[in-house]
């Protein structure tokens, strides 16, 4: 079961393995996503958008969520207005701007990351992150 900051705990619409399609697919609430989709994909509702990508299932397109919960692979740029959770499986080649993100080891990410915060983009580069001391130093 869905922790509430990952979002709606309701799946309303389900795209099954095996099925593909194509175009531009507007969702309201939940949609879970076992196939393919070639195509935007974007939430009608501002505040309740979760989209759930299981590991065998595939976005090409812009994606606009507010939650996202990604276990295979997205490609195109993708927006989420609150949470994304990043699984050992997913994939995702282009941008991601996000409020808080969850990134589980094997994740890849083949692009930015641009973290939203009161409706800034700040990106990050690799020289702004913190270094970890060597250990094996003096």
């Amino acid at each position: 079961m869905f922790n509430k900051k990952k979002g709606s705990t309701k799946i309303d619409s389900l795209i099954g393995q095996g099925t593909t399609v194509t175009g531009h697919v507007k969702f309201a609430g939940g949609l879970r996503l076992d196939g393919a989709i070639i195509g935007d994909v974007s939430m009608t509702d501002e505040k309740n958008g979760t989209l759930v990508v299981s590991d065998k299932a595939k976005i090409e397109g812009k994606v606009v969520c507010s939650h996202l919960i990604l276990n295979g692979e997205i490609c195109g740029p993708i927006e989420v207005s609150h949470y994304v959770e990043l699984q050992s499986k997913s994939r995702i080649r282009g941008d991601l701007a996000y409020k808080t993100l969850e990134m589980h080891p094997g994740a890849i990410v083949d692009g930015r990351l641009i973290h939203v915060h009161n409706g800034q983009r700040e990106e990050m580069a690799i020289d702004d992150l913190p270094r970890v001391a060597d250990s094996k130093a003096e």
